[in-house]
């Protein structure tokens, strides 16, 4: 059995007196980065918006063997945050294990604290927030979300020393992918999480309410993806995710990452095999448009209260009749959701390769130009007091409730 020993937790700088009460808890697994803590730690103690100690780091250090607890310990003391050390070392550490304990300490802080409303950030040792990425994090909470998802941008210097072709597949992939979250923006609107929105979901960048956090059973200690099945395990619980455009983290772009099978890792695939598979997601327009018209359908006979008519729907998905009546009687959409695409064959995902990109690119813009055209004229016929006649990306649905 692999064994764990607690080596230290403590206070960075000493012990410090909160002249507010905490408000948020960020969590940052570290390993190896004694290049890249310093700068992490500068970027969060600029932070605009909020008093000073109104913010805690929780620096995960696991099985560092660069000497990254002595550039820690020897940093100027925070002006305005207070951080806790905890360093351990355990045989069978991984990204998602190390990204949990942090957040999971992040919590139990809070907890103590008596923040019951307070916010969980998380983010990498080898990226940097804006200045108001805090304060920004809890508006978009504060306006209504339980969770927040933001962007990457990479470094620039790390960038420069990517191969131009590496480049040039992230103009492909990033354009098809803003297509489609553009059309399922316009096909399955949600109120929560309006257009402009996006797909990037990284452990860079996220924010959750502690109670949606708890509701969601924390982070999952995967090796390879935490960050996404978080979220996915968020949606499950009915959580309401933003995915924020104007929240935007500046990470690393090296090739020797420190998670086997991370971006890294990803990076470097694309380099040495140029036609490995896109991400899932990116997959042919006609199964992107088939499974957003679903989904939506599905949230309109769950809101209905006619889930339970599986002739509506399971058949046409391929899910057979046991199945279906089980989808149906669990207890939150998000969960349904999951299910129903778990169990059809017709919402497997089978993603591009990059040379199948341009030709999905142009007919995805070309349905994107008439859904646009659609909503120019809803707009025109609802000013003339006419019937809409389609939905716009502001979340007016595209048919009555009669329809679903």
């Amino acid at each position: 059995m692999p064994s764990e020993i607690d080596l230290s937790s403590s206070d960075l700088g000493g012990e410090a007196v909160p002249s507010k009460p905490l408000r948020a808890v960020v969590a940052i697994p570290v390993r190896n980065e004694a290049e890249r803590i310093g700068e992490c730690l500068r970027a969060l103690d600029v932070q605009e918006g909020l008093g000073a100690s109104e913010i805690g780091v929780v620096l995960f250090l696991n099985n560092c063997t660069d000497g990254t607890a002595h550039v820690v310990a020897a940093l100027p003391r925070p002006r305005r945050l207070i951080v806790r050390v905890i360093e351990r070392v355990f045989a069978g550490a991984n990204a998602g294990w190390a990204r949990r304990e942090a957040m999971e300490a992040a919590a139990a802080w809070l907890e103590e604290e008596g923040a019951g409303d307070g916010v969980i950030l998380t983010t990498d040792a080898d990226s940097r927030v804006p200045p108001d990425w805090v304060a920004g994090n809890i508006g978009a909470i504060a306006r209504g979300v339980d969770a927040v998802a933001g962007r990457i941008a990479l470094d620039e210097n790390d960038a420069a020393r990517l191969p131009a072709a590496l480049h040039a597949r992230g103009r492909l992939e990033g354009a098809y992918e803003a297509l489609l979250v553009e059309l399922e923006a316009f096909i399955d609107p949600l109120p929560h999480d309006p257009w402009p929105r996006h797909w990037t979901t990284s452990g860079a960048t996220l924010a959750v309410q502690l109670a949606a956090y708890r509701q969601a059973g924390g982070m999952p200690p995967l090796a390879v993806g935490e960050d996404r099945a978080f979220v996915s395990s968020l949606l499950t619980s009915d959580a309401r995710v933003r995915h924020e455009p104007d929240i935007v983290v500046i990470t690393s772009g090296r090739l020797d990452g420190r998670a086997p099978g991370g971006a890294a890792d990803t990076m470097k695939l694309r380099c040495e095999v140029p036609e490995s598979p896109c991400d899932p997601r990116l997959e042919p327009l006609s199964r992107a448009l088939f499974r957003f018209f679903w989904r939506r359908r599905l949230r309109r006979l769950h809101t209905s209260g006619r889930l339970a008519r599986i002739r509506l729907w399971a058949p046409w998905l391929g899910i057979r009749v046991s199945d279906a009546r089980a989808i149906a009687r669990l207890q939150t959409l998000g969960a349904i959701l999951a299910a129903v695409e778990a169990a059809s064959p017709w919402l497997d995902y089978h993603p591009l390769r990059p040379r199948e990109l341009p030709g999905h690119t142009r007919l995805a813009n070309a349905v994107v130009l008439l859904m646009r055209g659609a909503r120019r004229l809803g707009r025109w016929t609802r000013a003339t007091g006419g019937r809409p006649a389609a939905a716009g990306l502001d979340g007016t649905p595209l048919e009555t409730t009669g329809d679903a």
